[in-house]
């Protein structure tokens, strides 16, 4: 089956999500430290048709790029090289994390859970390839 695979990028972690099979839905899927992220999405394109990817781009809130934008840009370069075949979509990752933090608050997620960055940078590439998902439909 098809999947697009949602990643959130950051410097020491990777937050990675996957759509189900009729891209219809994100889910969260894993973090992953970010030195190993490659490896980690070869792995899954081995298992599941991996279609497209969607990385969340940090923006200022005047629109141009923040200076995170230059760690996403080196990895971008990585991604399209290991995957010269699969697409890569740029989705504007604005307030990700406070979205992320509000789904584990309405969600039920206790205090301790919260303060997991694994879990918010899982979530963060949920809601990015989610948004994606949403705009394509």
């Amino acid at each position: 089956m098809d999947r697009i695979l949602g990643i959130d990028y950051g410097r020491a972690r990777v937050g990675v999500a996957q759509s189900d099979p009729l891209q219809l839905f994100a889910s969260p899927l894993e973090t992953v430290p970010a030195a190993k992220i490659i490896d980690y999405l070869q792995k899954i394109a081995s298992a599941e048709k991996v279609v497209r990817f969607v990385v969340g781009y940090p923006m200022n809130l005047d629109g141009r790029p923040s200076e995170a934008a230059a760690d996403v840009d080196a990895f971008l370069v990585r991604l399209r090289e290991a995957f010269p075949d699969v697409p890569v979509e740029l989705e504007d990752e604005r307030f990700t994390s406070v979205l992320a933090h509000r789904a584990m608050i309405d969600g039920g997620m206790k205090k301790s859970q919260r303060r997991d960055k694994a879990s918010v940078d899982r979530i963060s590439a949920a809601i990015i390839l989610q948004s994606y998902l949403d705009r394509k439909k």
